[in-house]
């Protein structure tokens, strides 16, 4: 990995757009507070950026395994760049928030893409068995921007203005453009379709956008308990988040700054947990270290509702980021390793589309029910259905550190393994198809 230069370099340029990005989630914000004064105009605004990305999902993966990757990114890079350092200057003749909308909409279509398209490129820069340490690294990069992004987006506002915030943002993805510049994708000619597959012609179009992602999910032994065992622990863990808000705000009377304490712990277990991922699937096995993730998670989203302690809160949010990210490495670098190339791009936007809907519909019963019967029972409720959702993967193939990677559906041969071993893949016994604003 010290010597893989194209990583390091795509590495180091993600790290400063991952900061950038972190700055406009509290810019955006501010600057429609700035312009309307309306809380309703906020939501309005996350809203078009939520529906934005989900939308996008639905064809995202489809462009992504037509097109060149890597041109594909810096396209999209380029083109947020333009659209976010223009912002400053079309502020200058007044407010308008319908351009707020307009740029949140079209920069969401650009963002679900460079992110599919991230995820698929990762593979290709690095060798099989550095993968999952790969994927720590740049998850690495993302839980550094949560603490850093913050803070520069006040200094920022507080400074020159929201709107020359946003702009910061546009110079780290022109950043980020240049650097993709220097990056050579390797095994870029595997990616294929398998022969005697045609192009999707016509109305077969609609189908190949979104359906065949999530028929291979489907149907892939190890993909589809996944699947559905994320898509459940995000209806939990995205409302899990704003009990935690209401409890040290509300409950416990404490003042924002505690808050960002807690938040910040929470952000230092998630830079611990990428940087140790790679070592621990190694060792333990996604049999071992998935059901691990599972039971930190719940028994911290318990522990924050019911301690009215916020040192003890505090460690608690950091086991809870800690569990999240070891789970998001393992889980995405196994899909990266037995997803053939050619799907990458669709299954991952499948998948995406899939389990993040269910987060504001989790978020939307959480509190609901909070408001009604307290944070404390609801987070032991939803401690309990995360350890339910452990029950259930020990229940899978994925369980005892073990896991076969079988064939995908599409007759490709073994899929970048023939068996999982210890967490990690081993090698196919015949060629297989290698895989915020």
């Amino acid at each position: 990995m010290r010597g893989n230069r194209n990583f390091n370099v795509f590495w180091l340029g993600q790290a400063l757009s991952v900061l950038g990005g972190s700055i406009s989630m509290i810019a955006l914000p501010l600057l429609v507070l700035d312009a309307t004064g309306s809380l309703v105009q906020m939501g309005l605004v996350t809203v078009v950026a939520g529906a934005t990305g989900i939308g996008t999902g639905l064809f995202a993966g489809y462009v992504v395994d037509r097109v060149d990757r890597r041109r594909l990114m810096i396209v999209c890079d380029l083109t947020r760049a333009v659209l976010l350092g223009a912002l400053p200057l079309v502020w200058l003749a007044g407010p308008r928030i319908w351009v707020l909308y307009a740029l949140t909409a079209v920069v969401g279509v650009l963002k679900t893409l460079f992110d599919v398209a991230y995820v698929t490129a990762v593979p290709q820069l690095v060798r099989p068995e550095d993968l999952t340490t790969a994927n720590g690294r740049l998850f690495s990069t993302f839980a550094l921007g949560s603490l850093l992004g913050p803070a520069a987006a006040g200094f920022i506002a507080a400074g020159v203005g929201p709107d020359w915030a946003l702009a910061v943002d546009g110079a780290t993805f022109l950043v980020s453009a240049v650097s993709l510049g220097w990056v050579t994708f390797h095994r870029q000619a595997e990616r294929a379709e398998p022969s005697g597959k045609r192009p999707a012609a016509g109305g077969e179009v609609l189908r190949e956008m979104f359906v065949v992602g999530f028929r291979f999910l489907w149907s892939h032994p190890l993909l589809r308990p996944l699947t559905i065992q994320l898509t459940l622990l995000t209806f939990v863990t995205m409302g899990a988040t704003d009990l935690l808000i209401f409890h040290v705000k509300e409950d416990l009377g404490r003042d924002a700054v505690t808050l960002g304490y807690v938040i910040a712990a929470g952000g230092v277990g998630s830079a611990i947990a990428a940087l140790a991922a790679g070592r621990l699937r190694r060792v333990f096995g996604i049999g071992v270290c998935w059901p691990a993730s599972l039971a930190l998670v719940g028994v911290s989203v318990a522990g924050i509702g019911l301690s009215r302690s916020v040192p003890v809160i505090a460690a608690l949010s950091a086991v809870f980021m800690f569990g999240i990210t070891l789970g998001g490495v393992c889980t995405m670098t196994l899909r990266q390793e037995v997803t053939p190339d050619h799907l990458l791009g669709r299954v991952t936007s499948a998948f995406w589309t899939v389990h993040n809907a269910s987060g504001p519909v989790g978020a939307a019963v959480l509190t609901a029910l909070a408001a009604r019967h307290g944070v404390p029972a609801i987070s032991l409720a939803g401690g309990a259905l995360c350890l339910l959702i452990l029950g259930g993967a020990l229940l899978t193939p994925l369980r005892g550190g073990r896991a076969d990677a079988q064939r995908g559906p599409y007759g490709a041969g073994p899929v970048r393994s023939g068996r999982v071993l210890r967490g990690r893949a081993a090698e196919p016994t015949e060629p297989g198809n290698r895989a915020g604003l």
